[in-house]
């Protein structure tokens, strides 16, 4: 049985986010759901400064999974400088720094698992943002974990469209959608296993 933890899920209002958050709150871990919109903690995690104010409300925590970052959906002419930074402070970015920050409140031996996407290695129209993002959280996190001190562990689920959101299967031709078991036990491959360093694909 897994001891309980003190678990912090950024992204805690969306389908991931919710799903894994009741899941681990009904196996008697302490979760702290934090999200933009509804959660017991909000934050920007495009904002530095929220990402630190967060940290400080929580305290000491022992892991912290991240199902958020926004990025640019839509057709290639409409990719700018501007559109392309929605996935560079979104997804990129707000991800990184929950790791940088974070780094400096979780408990030793804990773990980081951020999200990534199957986008990484199978672009589609219309998600290059997601694509481009996708490869820099991956890379991030194979180095982050050669650097991370006292035992803190790091990795990266990387799902393809999963099957509660079936509003992007047309997005996705082809594509056999992952099931919420799947996802369960890739985050918890991360949360409760000793990899590190590594992309699951649930």
């Amino acid at each position: 049985m897994n001891t309980k933890k003190r678990i912090i899920i950024v992204g805690a209002s969306g389908t991931m986010g919710q799903f894994l958050a009741d899941l681990l709150e009904k196996e008697n871990h302490e979760i702290i759901r934090v999200s933009r919109t509804s959660a017991d903690i909000k934050v920007d995690t495009t904002s530095t400064q929220s990402i630190q104010e967060m940290y400080e409300k929580v305290g000491a925590f022992d892991a912290l999974i991240s199902t958020a970052g926004s990025t640019f959906v839509g057709p290639w002419k409409n990719l700018n400088d501007k559109t392309f930074r929605t996935g560079v402070e979104g997804k990129m970015m707000g991800q990184i720094n929950l790791v940088l920050i974070g780094q400096h409140y979780i408990n030793p031996k804990g773990s980081f698992t951020l999200i990534s996407g199957a986008l990484t290695h199978e672009p589609q129209l219309n998600f290059a943002n997601a694509s481009a993002a996708n490869g820099a959280v991956e890379g991030f996190v194979r180095a982050a974990a050669v650097e991370l001190g006292n035992g803190i562990r790091i990795n990266a689920v990387s799902p393809t469209v999963i099957e509660s959101s079936p509003q992007y299967f047309p997005y996705f031709p082809g594509e056999i959608p992952t099931t919420m078991k799947q996802l369960e036990f890739g985050f918890k491959k991360s949360l409760f296993g000793r990899l590190t360093g590594q992309i699951i694909k649930p």
